[in-house]
C-alpha cells in the first residue's frame, strides 16, 4: 500500500504567509498615503503668514486713503502724555479700539476674526529712532507677520477729538506745532514737524 504524504499543513502555512504579506502591504501603503510631512505642515503656515500679511497690509493702506490712520496718531492727549482714551500704562490701547475710524477697521479686520496684533509708532528723536506702543495685544506668536506705513506730521496738523457718530474724529483748535507734548518732538523747524513709521503685527490666537 502506497502512503500519500499530507500537504494540507504545507498548505495552511504558505496561505498564512500570504496573508502576512498582504496585510503588512496594506499598512504600508496607508501609512504612505495618510503621512503628514514637514513639508505639508510649513506649506499650510506659510500660506496663513501671507493671508495675514495682506491683511495688515489691506488695513494700512486703506486708511492712510481715508485719513484715519492720521487722525488716529493726532488722537492724543497732551496732559496725559497718552493716546486719547488708552488704557494701557504707557499711554497705549490694551482692550478694544476706541470708536474711532480707525479702530473700527481694526475691530472689523482683526477683532472679529480672532487675530490678535501689535501696532508700534516709531519716530526721530536727535537723529536717533524711538519706538513706542500704540496697539499691544501681548507678546506675538511664532508665525507673526508684518507691515508697515510712514505718516508725514506737520507743524499745522491738528490733534483731535470727539469722534461723531461714524466714528470720524473733530480737530481741535490745537496744533502739534502749538503743543510742547505731542507724542513726537518738533525735529525740523521747517514746517515738517516729523515723520511716523507705523507698524501693524499680527498673529492667528
Amino acid at each position: 500500500m502506497v502512503t500519500v504524504p499530507d500537504t494540507r499543513g504545507q498548505a495552511v502555512t504558505l496561505e498564512a504567509i500570504a496573508a502576512g504579506l498582504i496585510l503588512l502591504s496594506s499598512i504600508v501603503f496607508a501609512l504612505q498615503i495618510t503621512a503628514v510631512t514637514p513639508l505639508s505642515a510649513s506649506t499650510s503656515s506659510q500660506h496663513i503668514e501671507n493671508q495675514l500679511e495682506a491683511s495688515a497690509e489691506g488695513v494700512l493702506a486703506s486708511t492712510v486713503a481715508d485719513g484715519s490712520l492720521k487722525r488716529a496718531l493726532l488722537y492724543y492727549n497732551e496732559s496725559r502724555s497718552a493716546f486719547a482714551e488708552s488704557d494701557g500704562a504707557r499711554g497705549e490701547y490694551r482692550g478694544s479700539p476706541p470708536d474711532i475710524r480707525f479702530g473700527r477697521t481694526l475691530e472689523w479686520a482683526f477683532d472679529d476674526r480672532g487675530i490678535a496684533y501689535n501696532i508700534y509708532v516709531t519716530y526721530d528723536v536727535g537723529g536717533a529712532d524711538r519706538t513706542r506702543r500704540m496697539f499691544y495685544r501681548g507678546e506675538p506668536s511664532d508665525n507673526a507677520v508684518s507691515a508697515s506705513t510712514t505718516v508725514v506730521i506737520t507743524d499745522e496738523a491738528p490733534l483731535y477729538d470727539h469722534a461723531d457718530s461714524d466714528g470720524v474724529l473733530e480737530p481741535r483748535s490745537l496744533t502739534v506745532g502749538d503743543t510742547g507734548d505731542y507724542l513726537m518732538d518738533n525735529q525740523s523747524g521747517t514746517g515738517l514737524y516729523n515723520v511716523a513709521e507705523v507698524e501693524v503685527v499680527v498673529w492667528r490666537i
